[in-house]
């Protein structure tokens, strides 16, 4: 579970169309049971990201967001070192309990939801800007050059 203060859903307000498509793409492809779960698992993870962009490509990818993603992704402070893909992944495991195989299955349903708003190039430059170990969490090959 998120640790934000929660809102009774009657008192939310309605999310945006973009954000909407957004949640039914995660929650369709996460096989998650209901959009409030589709939800969670975007605000965990845009805000774990958050923590780890800086620069252009953060700038760059909250344009291309939804407002109300572009928001949480935006309202972090980035981290002073960014996290590898699997420490990122375990950092938002021990954030919120979760095993660690729930919180990469949301990992990866988040961010190819992401990527598919940011398009392939600023996906690379945000995969160049991150430590190893993104590019499978954005449903890319991990490429490494031979040694």
């Amino acid at each position: 579970m998120i640790s934000d203060a929660r809102v009774p859903l009657e008192h939310q307000q309605p999310y945006g169309t973009a954000y909407e498509q957004m949640l039914e793409k995660v929650r369709y492809e996460g096989a998650y049971p209901t959009r409030e779960r589709a939800d969670e698992a975007v605000r965990l993870v845009l805000a774990g990201l958050g923590r780890q962009l800086t620069g252009d490509e953060r700038v760059d990818l909250a344009a291309c967001l939804p407002l109300e993603a572009a928001r949480v992704l935006t309202a972090q402070i980035p981290a002073p070192q960014p996290l590898t893909g699997w420490a990122f992944v375990k950092d938002l495991a021990s954030r919120t309990g979760a095993s660690l195989a729930t919180t990469r299955w949301d990992t990866g349903s988040v961010l190819s939801a992401v990527a598919a708003h940011a398009g392939p190039d600023l996906v690379t430059r945000v995969l160049h800007q991150l430590p190893a170990g993104y590019a499978l969490l954005f449903g890319r090959a991990e490429l490494t050059s031979a040694a």
